[in-house]
């Protein structure tokens, strides 16, 4: 069963090439393949996640080669959580992309199991050069997977994720060099082991390497004031895309979670906790950006960027305590946060095409489906802000619970509670705008609502129900009765070369309300002004010159109803149907959610048993690199 540990980077590996080779042209296999290898993706991290259940620190030696020389994989909860993690969302997310998000653009599943490849291999790694090969591996395939559809927003905002991550894996690079150059080695239990033993001359430089290397994990995770590409990437990348980088920005907070606490952790000498000092205020700050960014957002999709920002800063406040019970909240907080933020982007994907030219803006808008769209939006709210009873609002309470013991508690407990009101705000505010403006803002029906309802050559008669009728509501050449109820006709209501009846209820005729070449007679007693008109306009006679006004000026409307052509009515396209397979893929993971706050007391102690592993370091030293090497560093 050891063997099964390189599967999730052997299956990925074989399946792109084979994608792209044997089927590039024909997309109904390409589906088949794709989810197929998904599914046997999440049987094995299933079953290395029940092999890891027993604690141990399982390493895979590639090509035989022993540590620290070799290629070598861990698998441990710690990893096994996170592969299992990322295929469930991978499943969803390429079955999701059958339902025709996979024609917007060439390999998408190709580059979908590079990516695959590369987050797998980020967690599974034991050696630092590696975790830089299976960075820029997942990098790359994200450049397509953003790219995917074209458009210039898409190809502008683009460039500057690429540059963004050129900058960071170029400092990746040079923090690898210095650590290297310091100890000699870049396998990760064989630099726990070294790290406390460096010569104080070194010391210092040793330093360096870990804050650049700090510097990149908070990158990749978006800590505040590095957050800058996130909202501006995950904004302008499609909603599939996007849901899927849920995952990338949780590398960095693993990575950051593995290697402090593993090589700079406790006992790591002169250079233990380097960067703890620094971890909380920018996790704090981070809570602040995303609060206010999700406040101050004037989309849909600016509203879900802020949103992950400000759910990084909830989990980096969890991973910042560096002590089991902090680890184990944040573990916690880590699934709620993937899957919810996943189905906030899908979500926002299924609702851009139903609003028309609004898109994704906040603005009022009609909206198809809005029943079933405004259910699902408002249990993606309530799980990403954290309402209770769904596993944000634990998740929160764990990590606050957590931080009692912190001489930050105070600072942590009022961050935690303030930005939660304004997240509830924001999406309140989203919410009302999408789902609500509409429904009372809506143009009452009948045919004054529109322009140019009434418009005839015989004769147009206005209804006592209209208020405010539409411009030119009325024009005929015949007659036009207006009622008692018109209260302020619009200019021009009436115009015709016959006659206008006009009632004696009328309170402020508007200029030129009636333009007639004839007299207005009144109506009498006990005629309806419609019956009145259709009987005056069917004896009118055509008069000389008929067809201009009293002024001699050209009639609006043509003298006959035989060359009298009706205004061609402006064709609205329909809004694309609600396909019932992202619905349900959507349904399925907020139901994750529920289902992971249905089981928040096994879930919990089985993240504190994670957390106690992830943080015994001689453990996964005398895993990987046996015990006398353990012996040797003086660790128990």
């Amino acid at each position: 069963m050891t063997h099964w540990i390189v599967v999730p980077l052997v299956l990925p590996a074989v399946v792109a090439p084979l994608l792209i080779l044997a089927s590039r042209h024909n997309l109904a296999a390409q589906r088949v393949i794709s989810i197929a290898a998904a599914a046997a993706l999440l049987a094995v991290a299933v079953g290395l996640y029940g092999l890891a259940q027993d604690g141990t620190v399982r390493p895979y030696l590639v090509g035989a080669w022993p540590a620290p020389y070799g290629i070598v994989l861990i698998l441990d909860r710690l990893s096994a959580t996170m592969v299992l993690l990322f295929a469930v969302l991978a499943l969803a997310i390429v079955v999701y992309a059958t339902a025709g998000w996979d024609l917007r653009g060439r390999h998408f599943h190709p580059l979908f199991q590079f990516q695959v490849l590369g987050v797998n291999g980020a967690f599974l790694t034991g050696d630092v050069f590696n975790l830089f090969v299976f960075f820029e591996v997942m990098l790359i395939a994200s450049y397509g997977l953003m790219l995917h559809g074209g458009g210039a927003r898409r190809l502008k905002a683009g460039f500057r994720y690429v540059t963004v991550n050129l900058i960071g894996s170029t400092l990746f690079l040079f923090a690898v060099g210095t650590i290297y150059a310091v100890t000699g080695t870049l396998n990760m239990a064989d630099l726990a082991r070294k790290v406390a033993a460096v010569p104080a001359g070194d010391t210092a430089l040793l330093g360096v390497g870990a804050v650049m290397l700090f510097l990149v994990f908070a990158l990749k995770a978006s800590v505040a004031p590095l957050h800058g590409w996130l909202p501006t990437a995950y904004a302008a990348a499609p909603g599939l895309s996007a849901a899927l980088f849920m995952i990338m920005t949780k590398v960095g907070a693993y990575t950051i979670l593995r290697v402090y606490t593993l090589i700079f952790g406790a006992d790591a000498g002169a250079l233990a906790g380097i960067v703890t000092p620094w971890m909380l205020p920018a996790a704090l700050a981070t809570l602040a950006v995303g609060a206010i960014g999700m406040l101050a957002a004037r989309s849909l999709l600016g509203l879900a960027c802020f949103a992950v920002v400000w759910s990084m800063g909830s989990l980096l406040v969890a991973f910042g305590l560096f002590d089991t019970g902090g680890i184990g909240a944040g573990l916690y907080y880590v699934l709620h946060s993937t899957l919810a933020g996943a189905s906030l982007f899908l979500l926002v994907d299924m609702l851009v095409p139903q609003r028309g030219t609004a898109e994704d803006r906040l603005v009022p808008a009609p909206l198809a489906h809005p029943a079933l769209l405004a259910g699902l939006f408002f249990a993606t709210a309530v799980a990403m802000a954290g309402l209770p009873p769904l596993s944000g609002f634990l998740g929160k309470l764990m990590i606050m619970e957590a931080s009692r013991g912190s001489t930050a508690a105070v600072w942590i407990w009022g961050m935690i509670l303030a930005t939660s009101l304004v997240a509830i705000l924001a999406f309140a505010r989203a919410g009302s705008v999408v789902f609500w403006k509409p429904a009372r803002g809506a143009a009452p029906a009948g045919p004054a609502a529109a322009p140019h309802a009434a418009s005839s050559t015989a004769d147009a008669a206005v209804t006592p129900a209209i208020a405010t009728p539409a411009p030119h509501a009325a024009s005929s050449t015949a007659d036009a009765a207006v009622t008692h109820a018109i209260a302020t006709p619009a200019p021009h209501a009436a115009s015709s070369t016959a006659d206008a009846a006009v009632t004696p209820g009328m309170a402020t005729p508007a200029p030129h309300a009636v333009s007639s070449t004839a007299d207005a007679p009144e109506l009498p007693a006990g005629v309806a002004p419609g019956e009145a008109a259709a009987k005056q306009g069917a004896s009118a006679p055509v008069a000389p010159g008929q067809g201009t006004t009293g002024e001699g000026m050209p009639s609006q409307a043509s003298s006959s109803h035989a060359s009298y052509e009706r205004p061609a009515r402006a064709r609205v396209p329909a809004p694309p149907r609600l396909q019932p397979l992202p619905v349900a893929v959507l349904t399925i993971l907020l139901g994750a959610t529920v289902a992971l706050t249905a089981l928040a007391g096994p879930v919990r102690r089985e993240m504190g048993l994670t957390a106690a592993q992830t943080l015994d370091t001689g453990a996964y030293v005398r895993a990987v690199l046996g015990p006398a090497a353990t012996a040797a560093a003086g660790r128990p």
